[in-house]
């Protein structure tokens, strides 16, 4: 469907682009991998001609009343009986606002990559891998149905293994790129099923006829949209780490660190959060499976917030606070509060890739140092980094601003964002929900405190403080060069300004804060693709609360939640700049509840022993008793055995004695003749 004040420009050619990029890299890492400078301008190239393209479209979207989503059909991929299904690529708002975050800050990734990077003899197979993920992103994102948007969530899975398990010659980096393929295939059988009772029932797989054709066909909070929804939802705890699926996430850390901030700043990790808002309409015809979303949501986000209080590898940190900031989001879309989910998935685009990027400038010069001096020790483990600000002065800065940002401190970034959850959170508290979402509220303030707790440890640990990886390596520590600190640079404006464009009417209007504009933008500009659930959930939410469960208004909240951020921050400086750390080949096991956050709850423990162990058992037994001795001995070695006794037996008969033979020929004849008399 066209729209009469707006074409798309080369809609397609996004999509391409990447994967153009993922041929030439693909080829130079076979045929010429020493050819660097075509994978430098190569890989990042085709990503700025993708963000430039999805800057245009953008404009051009502004100021257009588009009511329905763009499609373009390609070609006809899938016909077969009933099944109609179009290799078709649909923009609306919601798709570009994913495809500027995933073109923009993918591209910054790859600007990054060219100096974290570009000493590995993998860097072609690097750039790859990576042009190959964005497209696999963009098919996801841009995909008009369910189908496409399986290849994308199928392709990213891939490209997540292959980046993950990248030196794929140490076996524990190889191990976490499995873990976090098959995590995800446990999530992907769910969005299989749900496409096949969609398909079954409403006899398309097209967005635009499913989202029609629900409202009438499937019952409001009935048991069959329920069970589409958290079958959905299955696949979204696997792609976006939520509890029980975010195992895999942590892991992820083993792959490079612009890998890490690519997957878990605005691309994989936010795919779950996309077609939960996607899907909307769906979600909102079953309240069951919303309360569901919101409550695994509040629970990820506090639960992971606990176990980032006690790690000490600096991306460890940084990837349980992505969980837990993935929390945030689905706890706003499982409320109805779509639009705001994905401001924050924006805004968490920015500050995130600006920690990991930082966490990156970190690790890239502590290991320079290390690597120097031959020292054996863990470049990512913050018991051996301190007082780096001294020696790193950009990288703390702008690690500071991100850190400020999450935190919810104003103005950054996040401070609009998160604090806009926590409020829909109380607002939605109305009706048959309203213990539900007063205990989600709660859950959401207690996670803020402790993310600014555990951020503050970070850069505490990391920045300040007594230097901890000795006098010789200190000389070794430099910033990094210009093709990595300008991405440090244009990610910490993004972080410090990116939630102004959502300003909320309630904070703007007080009175210290009078002089700012009012413009709740990402709202507007998403009004009309969320407007369908939102149709649906409005009656039945009916007048949303002016007061939060405690009393006071948005803005009042909005204060307290900023007052906690200070407070706990100063606090939490004043508090680690006290403890005294040892390098880690020199500190003590954690006791008591330190060492339960430290071992994360037990988790990957309780998995191992109760899942992967019993698993392993009954296929080594499978393996034994039905491979080797019903197949292998009994079918296949049998059928040996008994042709070769056939065979020992015929050769008994060839003896060479021609009255054997003939003996043999009449007391045949004379059976043959017995049998015809009978």
């Amino acid at each position: 469907m066209e729209h009469a004040g707006f074409r798309p420009v080369l809609l397609g050619l996004i999509v391409l682009l990447p994967l153009a990029g993922f041929v030439i890299n693909g080829a130079v890492a076979l045929l010429a991998p020493a050819r660097k400078r075509i994978v430098t301008w190569a890989g990042p190239g085709v990503l700025a001609l993708a963000f430039a393209l999805a800057l245009v479209n953008f404009f051009g979207m502004l100021g257009v009343e588009l009511e329905q989503a763009i499609v373009r059909d390609y070609w006809s991929w899938m016909p077969v009986g009933n099944l109609e299904v179009a290799a078709a690529l649909q923009l609306d708002q919601l798709s570009m606002l994913m495809t500027l975050i995933v073109t923009g800050v993918s591209f910054v990734i790859h600007v990054y990559s060219v100096g974290y990077m570009g000493d590995d003899p993998g860097y072609a197979r690097y750039f790859a891998y990576l042009n190959l993920f964005v497209f696999f992103m963009l098919v996801l994102v841009l995909g008009a149905n369910f189908p496409v948007m399986f290849v994308g969530w199928e392709g990213v899975g891939l490209c997540s293994y292959l980046l993950i398990g990248f030196w794929f010659r140490d076996r524990e980096k190889a191990d976490a790129g499995k873990k976090a393929f098959i995590v995800n295939r446990i999530g992907d059988l769910g969005f299989m099923v749900a496409m096949l009772l969609l398909f079954t029932n409403l006899g398309s797989l097209d967005f635009e006829e499913v989202f029609r054709a629900a409202p009438a066909t499937l019952a409001y909070g009935g048991a069959l949209v329920t069970t589409i929804t958290l079958f959905l939802f299955l696949g979204a705890t696997g792609k976006s780490a939520q509890i029980p699926l975010y195992i895999w996430l942590p892991d992820a850390m083993a792959g490079p660190t612009p890998v890490s901030a690519l997957i878990h700043a605005a691309t994989m990790v936010t795919a779950g959060v996309y077609m939960v808002a996607r899907t909307g309409v769906l979600f909102a015809l079953a309240p069951v499976s919303m309360i569901v979303v919101a409550g695994i949501g509040a629970l990820t986000a506090l639960f992971a917030a606990t176990i980032g209080l006690a790690q000490y590898d600096i991306k460890k940190v940084l990837a349980y606070s992505t969980v837990s900031q993935l929390g945030y989001m689905f706890l706003a879309v499982g409320v109805g509060a779509f639009g705001t989910g994905m401001f924050h998935l924006m805004t968490h685009a920015f500050f995130k890739a600006l920690l990991f990027r930082g966490s990156g400038a970190v690790i890239h010069a502590v290991h320079g140092a290390f690597h120097h001096t031959h020292k054996e020790w863990d470049p990512q483990d913050m018991r051996n980094m301190g007082g780096l600000r001294h020696y790193l002065p950009l990288t703390w800065i702008v690690m500071w601003i991100g850190t400020l940002a999450i935190s919810g401190v104003w103005p950054f970034a996040g401070f609009f964002s998160k604090d806009e959850i926590i409020w829909q959170a109380a607002a939605r508290a109305v009706g048959p929900f309203a213990p539900w979402f007063t205990a989600f509220w709660a859950m959401a303030i207690a996670a803020a405190v402790l993310t600014a707790f555990y951020m503050t440890r970070l850069m505490i640990m990391t920045f300040h403080g007594e230097i901890r990886c000795g006098a010789a390596e200190c000389t070794h520590l430099h910033e990094v060069p210009a093709v990595m600190s300008l991405p440090l640079v244009v990610l910490a404006g993004l972080s410090t300004v990116g939630g102004w464009v959502n300003m909320p009417h309630a904070i703007a209007e007080l009175p210290v804060l009078g002089w700012l504009p009012s413009a709740e933008w990402i709202h507007a500009w998403l009004e009309p693709a969320v407007r369908p659930a939102e149709a649906i959930l409005g009656p039945r939410l009916g007048a949303l609360n002016e007061a939060a469960p405690l009393g006071g208004g948005e803005a009042f909240w909005a204060a307290v939640a900023f007052a906690l951020a200070v407070v706990v921050i100063g606090v939490g400086s004043s508090v680690v700049l006290r403890w005294k750390y040892r390098p880690a080949l020199e500190s003590l096991e954690p006791v008591g509840l330190k060492k339960v956050l430290y071992r994360k709850w037990y988790v990957d423990e309780a998995y191992e022993t109760l899942i992967v162990r019993p698993v392993v058992a009954t296929s080594r037994a499978l393996w034994r008793l039905v491979d080797e001795a019903l197949i292998d001995n009994v079918l296949v070695n049998g059928a040996g055995y008994t042709s070769r006794a056939f065979g020992w037996a015929g050769s008994r008969l060839q003896t060479g004695q021609l009255n054997t033979y003939a003996f043999a020929v009449v007391l045949g004849a004379l059976i043959l003749l017995g049998f015809m008399l009978l």
